[in-house]
């Protein structure tokens, strides 16, 4: 909204009137709600999995792997005290020294989708690689989760039906 549409709300009587500076793009990054014609297609961020494990930079890879074996999950996301993504620890890392760090092993920068990408998109770029799971973070770099390719088709197949 521009700062003369918060100012002509303002006047009209409605309080706590902000203007979001950052833009559209932006507000969708971080998964705020959303109104108009596109707003019930399905999303990244609406299905992104929020219970996936994650570690910091100096836990040792067996605390990681203990994580790991209480929960269904067979990577680890590296994040700091912020939740920013740092990298991920996934398959022949974890047959390293368990006392290593999760810094020694992990993979840096792994790649990210913003909670407003639309799901048949994302679908079909993950197929050509195979990729079967992607994170999911604002535009900061905060994870808000971790979008599972099989649940993203199920969703897809759900919404045909119904359509």
């Amino acid at each position: 909204m521009s700062p003369r549409a918060a100012w002509r709300l303002e006047s009209l009587g409605f309080g706590d009137i902000h203007d979001y500076m950052a833009g559209q793009a932006d507000w969708l990054a971080f998964a705020l709600p959303v109104e108009g014609k596109q707003a019930g297609k399905p999303r990244a961020g609406g299905i992104a999995r929020r219970d996936v494990p994650t570690c910091q930079i100096t836990d040792r890879l067996s605390e990681v792997q203990a994580k790991l074996a209480a929960s269904e999950w067979e990577s680890c996301i590296v994040v700091d005290e912020h939740s920013i993504v740092l990298g991920r620890i996934r398959g022949d890392a974890f047959d390293a020294d368990p006392r290593k760090t999760a810094e020694e092993v992990m993979e840096p920068g792994p790649s990210t989708v913003r909670p407003s990408e639309y799901l048949d998109a994302l679908v079909k770029r993950m197929k050509k690689p195979d990729v079967k799971t992607i994170l999911v973070t604002t535009s900061i770099g905060e994870l808000l989760g971790v979008l599972r390719r099989e649940d993203a088709e199920e969703r897809l197949a759900e919404d045909q039906k119904s359509a």
